[in-house]
């Protein structure tokens, strides 16, 4: 399986982007999928999860109420809307797939990149103010 990461780009502080990460197999349709993010000089930070079952979301607390995380089964895709972004979240933001289809899981869980076996390349999001 591979994941492709696309829908980064160049916009201003406000504005919104939607990110797409598309599964070359059907079977990752019994996975959970990650966003994480990294910036220049930083380590790599979660951002957002959903199990396969698209029941059982998390956020990290930087982006509640601003990214909407979302997944179709059918197309592969899960998604990640970005409203309301900031420079802050200037970062090469990367989708990444769970190791097993674990359904349920914690916070703690879905947050920590060990537990994410295969990861997309990655796309970049710069936000300008």
């Amino acid at each position: 399986v591979q994941l492709q990461a696309s829908g980064g780009g160049l916009v201003q502080a406000g504005d919104s982007l939607r990110l797409s990460c598309t599964a070359s197999a059907r079977s990752s349709g019994n996975y959970g999928v990650g966003w994480f993010r990294q910036a220049l000089g930083r380590g790599r930070e979660f951002v957002a999860s959903i199990n396969w079952k698209g029941d059982r979301i998390y956020y990290a607390d930087f982006v509640k109420g601003r990214f909407t995380i979302s997944r179709d089964n059918v197309k592969n895709t899960v998604s990640l809307q970005m409203n309301n972004l900031k420079p802050e979240d200037t970062a090469v933001y990367y989708c990444a797939l769970g190791r097993t289809s674990y359904v349920a899981g914690s916070y703690a869980y879905w947050s920590d990149s060990n537990n994410y076996a295969i990861w997309g390349q990655g796309t970049q999001v710069t936000v300008s103010s």
